[in-house]
């Protein structure tokens, strides 16, 4: 797992806090930056999640050898 990984959950968990308080304390500005929070934080875990799979699919192709190109 790498940083921003751990980083965008944690702000998609603090983002879903957010919109839940936003729902129960009728605030509709604080339910919108709670949605608007978890959206960056899955967008963050998402990009980390691609830094990771770059870096697998790197690791696995200097461990046999290969030089294939991606299409």
């Amino acid at each position: 797992m790498n940083k921003d990984q751990i980083k965008g959950r944690v702000e998609e968990v603090k983002g879903k806090v957010k919109e839940a308080a936003g729902v129960l304390l009728d605030d509709k500005g604080m339910e919108i930056e709670g949605n608007i929070q978890k959206n960056v934080g899955k967008a963050q875990k998402g990009f980390g999640d691609l830094k990771k799979e770059i870096k697998d699919i790197k690791r696995k192709r200097t461990k046999t050898g290969t030089a294939e190109r991606c299409s």
